[in-house]
């Protein structure tokens, strides 16, 4: 495989228009003005030099799903996308993770405030007093595996043979804390990787088990998993990089509870909007106790970090979720607090800031949009 300089300088990040209707959500009339802007929006996203070459917003409201899409999954063929196809959430898989860790809480077999030292061993001393709560809410000051030069290395020289999931904190050059854990929010890969080992630990069960177990089977989310390489299941949107499709570039395994899973639209919206239930209320509670962070990407509106999960002040109204982005995808998961609206937006390019920022606010532009078209009706 034939990569471009373009595509290998962005290892190192660990950060035709139609609709679909599934059951439940058909509505007679006009959309909207924000549904009409929302996809005047996504087309001119699409439209523009470099933009994405599918945008797709699946909006969950009155338990259906609503799919409107531009652009085309599969540039080789052409084939429109579809709210079951499968693609890499990203960062949206620390919500999941968060949800595992959260429901394991819920049931006592986990506690907030269980330390790194208490459930895991191996790690760094200076690790050792930091909580799960502090892991979720990336106030941990554990240094970012992902950000590592040895890392980048690795994953360039071993796409799609990744190591066992404690490995990746290796990579760390430096373990020492960047701060007195709980004193500051620093959003960190490394988090979620320890959460999922905490999983695991008061366990004995396999996190991708654990994750099954506990979200993906009690809210029927029947095309999400966490692989370990980088095959997707067909029907999948392509991911791209420019004119090349990075689809299957890099196994899931080197992102693995941070960044790993494998979802679909309709599946995302309705995770997002089932993520309360899974929860005792004094856990959600604790989880939507929110403190000045951002999401990487950013999402929509004012941003708050709560546990494993973003609070988003948008002009159409708060709404909760995650952002994410990898190499091919850029995506955004969000519900309303009471979870009875939701929305999830992928773009099949990676997306950035940094790297591509007027293409980005036009991408913060449709999440906007996509928020009050879900709470539109």
């Amino acid at each position: 495989m034939v990569l471009s300089r373009r595509t290998v300088l962005k290892l190192g990040v660990l950060g035709s228009c139609g609709w679909g209707v599934l059951a439940g959500t058909a509505t007679a009339g006009a959309s909207p003005p924000v549904e009409r802007s929302m996809l005047d929006a996504m087309r001119e996203l699409h439209a523009a030099p470099g933009g994405p070459p599918a945008v797709t917003v699946a909006i969950r409201r009155n338990g259906g799903t609503a799919f409107h899409s531009v652009g085309v999954s599969d540039v080789a063929t052409g084939r429109a996308p579809r709210p079951n196809d499968h693609m890499r959430v990203a960062s949206v898989a620390k919500a999941f993770s968060g949800a595992t860790a959260l429901a394991l809480v819920s049931r006592g077999r986990l506690g907030l405030d269980d330390t790194i030292g208490r459930r895991l061993n191996g790690f760094p001393p200076q690790w050792s007093g930091v909580t799960l709560r502090q892991l979720l809410g990336h106030t941990s000051g554990i240094p970012d595996f992902s950000r590592s030069p040895r890392f980048a290395a690795a994953v360039r020289a071993a796409l799609q043979d990744p190591p066992p999931p404690r490995e990746l904190l290796g990579y760390l050059d430096d373990p020492d804390l960047g701060f007195p854990p709980g004193t500051r929010y620093s959003y960190s890969n490394s988090d979620n990787i320890l959460a999922a080992l905490m999983c695991e630990a008061a366990t004995g069960s396999r996190y991708e088990d654990l994750l099954r177990h506990l979200v993906v089977e009690p809210l029927h989310l029947t095309g999400t998993s966490l692989p370990r390489g980088s095959a997707l299941p067909e029907p999948y949107l392509h991911g791209y990089d420019g004119t090349e499709d990075v689809s299957t570039l890099i196994a899931a395994g080197w992102s693995w509870a941070s960044g790993g899973v494998v979802s679909t639209p309709a599946d995302l919206a309705r995770f997002i909007a089932g993520y309360r239930d899974l929860l005792h209320p004094d856990v959600r509670a604790a989880q939507t106790r929110f403190r000045p962070g951002s999401s990487e990407p950013p999402g929509p509106g004012a941003n708050a970090a709560g546990l494993a999960l973003f609070r988003y002040d948008t002009r159409y109204g708060t709404v909760y979720g995650h952002t994410g982005n990898t190499p091919g995808y850029t995506q955004f998961a969000a519900a309303t607090p009471d979870g009875r609206r939701a929305v999830a937006v992928s773009a099949t390019a990676q997306l950035t800031p940094d790297t591509s920022a007027p293409l980005f606010e036009k991408l913060r532009g449709v999440y906007e949009l996509a928020v009050g078209a879900a709470l539109a009706r």
